[in-house]
């Protein structure tokens, strides 16, 4: 899921219902801090996020599914390309919406940036709701290069965006799109938004993802 949204976002309901009603095991989690997840969410980073994702692959496995197909959206899509650049099990990714280099995110915060730098620690305000976030947040985004990872990834991608996504841009997944050397696919919405909230978009989604991982989860 995205920044600060949840596994109840109702997108990835709809996607993991119908992956579901497919035939797939279909496993939605809340990222630390977030949803029905524990911790503190000012402490999350992308590099914990990618620990989640190892972690929630690895409990698949080891509960004898496999192999597994990745989607992650927005900000979870650029954690899940880095993600599965750690997991063999991963045989094929889906990203959606998801931006081109991580820093992106803190244009949704510019305003707090100088007292995170200053005190550590500010309250932000994101899509009408309040969240704390420490400059650890903002130090870990640096550390990381979606771009390069799709460049190194070596495994089936899919990458979804809207056009008239007003978050993160077209040009984002495009870029993505363009790094990655391996089996690839740019399904382009007209319309949708940064969420694919209306439920004709949604379904789209997840028509493009089923035939995808048709395709390359064998």
């Amino acid at each position: 899921h995205c920044f600060t949204c949840s596994k109840d976002l109702h997108t990835m309901t709809r996607l993991a219902t119908g992956l579901s009603d497919a035939g797939y095991a279909a496993l939605r989690f809340d990222f630390t801090g977030l949803g029905e997840s524990g911790g503190d969410f000012a402490r999350s980073s992308v590099s914990a996020n990618v620990v989640d994702l190892t972690r929630a692959s690895a409990s698949l496995i080891q509960k004898g599914y496999g192999p597994c197909g990745l989607i992650g959206h927005s900000l979870g899509g650029a954690a899940a390309i880095l993600a599965a650049q750690r997991l063999k099990t991963v045989r094929s990714l889906v990203t959606l919406a998801a931006p081109s280099t991580t820093t992106h995110v803190k244009h949704l915060f510019s305003e707090q940036l100088p007292e995170l730098s200053r005190s550590g620690r500010a309250t932000v305000t994101i899509a009408g709701r309040q969240f704390e976030l420490e400059q650890g947040f903002v130090d870990d985004l640096e550390t990381h290069d979606p771009m390069a990872a799709a460049a190194e990834l070596g495994r089936p991608h899919l990458v979804v965006h809207a056009i008239d996504d007003e978050i993160v841009p077209f040009a984002d997944g495009q870029m993505l799109f363009d790094a990655d050397p391996s089996t690839k696919r740019l399904h382009a919405l007209e319309t949708g938004g940064h969420l694919f909230a209306p439920r004709e978009a949604a379904e789209q989604v997840l028509d493009a993802i089923l035939r995808w991982f048709a395709e390359t989860l064998t």
